[in-house]
């Protein structure tokens, strides 16, 4: 058995313990027409989420990320959901305005050193509310979103980087296409 094996095994059987599902899946939605046109986007963290900056293979601590320099962790995953819901506000253009609003409940993104080495998993949860833009009042009440994004290791995180797949970019665009489903 190769050393890098004997190494990995013993991360992967944690992971795999965590019960961490590897894609994407959600409470279930109402089953209602969806004809939305996202005007207003509001972000909120859920209150005591703890930030590692550790560079463990899994740390523990809610927010989890190192696409952007050591600071305002909590600030800077608002501004990639920012910018997912102005990319959604384009895309998502129907007959009935609804304001969004995300509550961040986990945002457990991989270390440098698992990013440099074995790879894993991007996982992000929060609740969404989705309300009638006019009235404010509720369309679809709150419900729980879970989403998993591959993270590449090793030479593939180091290729992806170089061709300009940062972090901060995958993420970034899997949380559009994340919001877009809750949507439409």
């Amino acid at each position: 058995m190769h050393r890098r094996t004997v190494i990995a095994a013993p991360f992967f059987l944690a992971l795999a313990g965590c019960g961490i599902p590897i894609g994407k899946s959600s409470q279930p939605r109402l089953d209602v027409s969806r004809d939305y046109s996202l005007r207003g986007f509001a972000f909120s963290a859920q209150d005591g989420l703890t930030v590692s900056e550790r560079e463990n293979y899994y740390p523990n601590g809610d927010i989890v990320w190192r696409g952007d320099p050591r600071g305002p962790r909590v600030a800077q995953i608002e501004a990639m959901f920012t910018e997912a819901a102005n990319r959604n506000k384009q895309a998502i253009n129907g007959g009935q305005p609804v304001n969004v609003a995300v509550t961040l409940v986990r945002f457990h993104g991989v270390t440098n050193r698992t990013r440099y080495s074995i790879g894993g998993v991007y996982n992000v949860i929060f609740d969404i509310t989705i309300m009638d833009a006019a009235s404010g009042a509720v369309i679809e009440p709150t419900r729980r979103v879970l989403g998993n994004l591959e993270a590449p290791g090793g030479e593939r995180a180091v290729q992806l980087e170089e061709a300009g797949q940062t972090q901060k970019v995958r993420v970034t665009d899997f949380l559009t296409r994340l919001l877009r489903e809750q949507l439409i």
